[in-house]
């Protein structure tokens, strides 16, 4: 049985196990990494935002020996120190617009997507669904497109990302519903009909 994710914590803020938080990344990176790549689309910025985002979990952990008040929403907070890290990247770029006010409204979903094609072209097939996709997420407002990577990338709840953002319940889920709707109808102008059912199968609220 995988110890959970407080055990791996408990285990390295009371003896400094390495392995233990070795364990709790590569439990979780791919979440953590699939949200900054959707933010930034450059897999080398992507690794040092990552890279970053852990030195300074590190630092904080250590800092907080002994009194780490996150017990049960430590991939929250992580989460929170990479949105961080990656909006303090993007205004550098001047690529990012203010977002934190409330007046506008397990598996990755690609690995949902089915084909009735034999493999090789059936994983082609994918790659190419996925090259859509990302294309479109990448055109949705940075607000948009922050929640439904959150969503897609993690297991957090909308109150979670709602927290994690800085806007009410209602605002998260209103920009989900706008992503959603944005995200559909550019689909369906270039006839992505198997995508938008993907779509709605995936983020249905």
């Amino acid at each position: 049985m995988q110890p959970t994710d407080e055990a791996l914590i408990e285990a390295y803020l009371e003896s400094g196990d390495e392995q233990a938080f070795r364990t709790l990344v590569e439990r979780h990176q791919d979440q953590i990494f699939g949200y900054i790549m959707g933010m930034v689309h450059d897999r080398a910025i992507a690794h040092d935002l990552f890279q970053d985002t852990f030195e300074r979990v590190i630092k904080a952990m250590n800092d907080r020996r002994g009194s780490y008040t996150h017990k049960g929403q430590w991939l929250s907070w992580v989460m929170r120190i990479a949105r961080n890290a990656t909006i303090d990247y993007l205004r550098k770029q001047k690529k990012w617009s203010d977002v934190s006010s409330d007046d506008d409204e397990g598996r990755s979903f690609w690995d949902t997507l089915e084909s009735d094609m034999p493999s090789a072209d059936a994983d082609l097939h994918r790659m190419q669904q996925r090259a859509v996709l990302n294309r479109h997420i990448r055109r949705l407002a940075p607000e948009q497109r922050e929640v439904l990577l959150l969503r897609q990338q993690t297991d957090l709840t909308f109150r979670e990302i709602a927290e994690l953002t800085g806007v009410s319940i209602n605002t998260a889920l209103g920009r989900m519903r706008y992503a959603l709707k944005n995200l559909r109808g550019m689909l369906e102008d270039v006839d992505q009909q198997a995508l938008v059912g993907s779509v709605d199968d995936r983020f249905s609220m």
